[in-house]
Protein backbone atom coordinates (compact mmCIF):
# COMPACT_ATOMS: atom_id res chain seq x y z
CA UNK A 1 0.00 0.00 0.00
CA UNK A 2 1.57 3.30 -0.92
CA UNK A 3 1.41 6.46 1.79
CA UNK A 4 -1.16 9.06 0.87
CA UNK A 5 0.08 12.59 1.09
CA UNK A 6 -1.54 15.69 0.32
CA UNK A 7 0.14 18.79 -1.84
CA UNK A 8 -1.10 21.90 -1.42
CA UNK A 9 -0.93 25.79 -1.42
CA UNK A 10 -1.80 27.81 1.48
CA UNK A 11 -3.26 31.44 1.34
CA UNK A 12 -3.18 34.09 -1.47
CA UNK A 13 0.07 32.47 -2.90
CA UNK A 14 -0.76 31.79 -6.82
CA UNK A 15 2.29 30.25 -7.97
CA UNK A 16 1.99 26.66 -7.87
CA UNK A 17 4.62 25.22 -10.44
CA UNK A 18 6.92 24.22 -7.62
CA UNK A 19 3.90 22.42 -5.46
CA UNK A 20 3.18 20.85 -8.99
CA UNK A 21 6.65 19.72 -9.42
CA UNK A 22 6.94 17.52 -6.02
CA UNK A 23 3.50 16.64 -6.62
CA UNK A 24 4.88 14.51 -9.66
CA UNK A 25 7.55 13.36 -8.24
CA UNK A 26 5.94 12.08 -5.32
CA UNK A 27 3.63 10.19 -7.46
CA UNK A 28 6.21 8.71 -9.60
CA UNK A 29 8.30 7.44 -6.65
CA UNK A 30 5.20 5.38 -5.57
CA UNK A 31 3.22 7.47 -3.10
CA UNK A 32 -0.51 8.49 -3.51
CA UNK A 33 -0.73 12.45 -4.07
CA UNK A 34 -3.80 14.37 -3.26
CA UNK A 35 -3.48 17.53 -4.96
CA UNK A 36 -5.43 21.08 -3.68
CA UNK A 37 -4.35 22.83 -5.55
CA UNK A 38 -3.76 27.39 -5.27
CA UNK A 39 -5.69 29.20 -2.92
CA UNK A 40 -6.34 26.99 -0.04
CA UNK A 41 -7.55 28.01 4.07
CA UNK A 42 -5.80 25.99 6.95
CA UNK A 43 -8.92 24.45 7.67
CA UNK A 44 -9.98 23.55 4.04
CA UNK A 45 -6.28 21.86 4.20
CA UNK A 46 -7.19 20.02 7.44
CA UNK A 47 -11.00 18.93 6.21
CA UNK A 48 -9.26 17.32 3.15
CA UNK A 49 -6.48 15.77 4.87
CA UNK A 50 -9.28 14.08 7.24
CA UNK A 51 -11.24 12.90 4.20
CA UNK A 52 -8.37 11.51 2.38
CA UNK A 53 -7.03 10.00 5.44
CA UNK A 54 -3.22 11.11 4.26
CA UNK A 55 -0.27 10.12 6.38
CA UNK A 56 1.91 13.60 5.64
CA UNK A 57 0.95 16.91 4.25
CA UNK A 58 3.28 19.24 2.17
CA UNK A 59 2.73 23.46 2.12
CA UNK A 60 4.10 24.81 -0.66
CA UNK A 61 4.70 28.77 -0.07
CA UNK A 62 6.22 31.87 -1.60
CA UNK A 63 3.53 34.64 -0.15
CA UNK A 64 5.71 35.70 3.25
CA UNK A 65 2.85 34.59 6.03
CA UNK A 66 4.33 30.94 5.73
CA UNK A 67 4.55 31.58 9.73
CA UNK A 68 1.31 32.64 10.34
CA UNK A 69 -0.19 30.29 7.97
CA UNK A 70 1.77 27.25 9.86
CA UNK A 71 0.23 28.35 13.44
CA UNK A 72 -3.39 28.44 11.92
CA UNK A 73 -2.55 24.69 10.43
CA UNK A 74 -1.13 22.97 13.25
CA UNK A 75 -4.06 24.52 15.49
CA UNK A 76 -6.55 23.50 13.12
CA UNK A 77 -5.09 19.98 12.82
CA UNK A 78 -4.49 19.85 16.56
CA UNK A 79 -8.38 20.69 17.35
CA UNK A 80 -9.18 18.08 14.68
CA UNK A 81 -6.75 15.58 16.08
CA UNK A 82 -5.08 14.99 12.47
CA UNK A 83 -1.54 13.74 14.01
CA UNK A 84 0.49 13.46 10.76
CA UNK A 85 4.32 15.28 9.68
CA UNK A 86 3.59 18.49 8.07
CA UNK A 87 6.41 19.79 5.63
CA UNK A 88 6.73 23.04 3.77
CA UNK A 89 8.45 23.97 0.95
CA UNK A 90 9.19 27.23 -0.64
CA UNK A 91 11.07 31.18 -0.71
CA UNK A 92 10.82 30.69 4.05
CA UNK A 93 14.23 32.66 5.32
CA UNK A 94 16.80 30.49 7.26
CA UNK A 95 16.05 32.41 10.63
CA UNK A 96 12.17 30.75 10.55
CA UNK A 97 12.98 27.55 9.76
CA UNK A 98 13.68 27.00 13.18
CA UNK A 99 11.13 28.60 14.52
CA UNK A 100 8.79 26.69 12.25
CA UNK A 101 9.98 23.63 13.78
CA UNK A 102 9.70 24.68 17.29
CA UNK A 103 6.17 25.59 16.74
CA UNK A 104 6.04 21.75 15.32
CA UNK A 105 6.58 21.53 11.30
CA UNK A 106 8.47 18.17 10.62
CA UNK A 107 10.97 19.69 7.95
CA UNK A 108 11.48 22.87 5.55
CA UNK A 109 12.92 22.83 2.47
CA UNK A 110 14.40 25.75 0.65
CA UNK A 111 14.71 26.47 -3.26
CA UNK A 112 17.38 23.72 -4.94
CA UNK A 113 16.35 21.44 -2.38
CA UNK A 114 16.69 17.63 -5.02
CA UNK A 115 13.73 15.99 -5.43
CA UNK A 116 15.70 12.86 -3.93
CA UNK A 117 16.07 14.65 -0.88
CA UNK A 118 12.12 15.84 -0.54
CA UNK A 119 11.04 12.15 -1.55
CA UNK A 120 13.41 10.92 1.00
CA UNK A 121 11.76 13.22 3.75
CA UNK A 122 8.61 12.34 3.42
CA UNK A 123 9.54 8.83 3.71
CA UNK A 124 11.13 9.33 6.72
CA UNK A 125 8.99 11.59 8.73
CA UNK A 126 5.69 9.06 7.29
CA UNK A 127 7.99 5.94 9.30
CA UNK A 128 8.67 8.28 12.11
CA UNK A 129 12.23 9.69 11.52
CA UNK A 130 12.84 13.02 12.98
CA UNK A 131 13.52 15.85 10.45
Amino acid sequence: MAFKILITKLGLDGHDRGAKVIAKALADAGFEVVYLGIHQTPEAVVDAALQEDVDAIGVSILSGSHIELAQDLLKIMRMKNVDVPVIFGGIIPPSDVEVMKKMGIYDVCGPGTSLKTIIDLFNKAIRGGKG
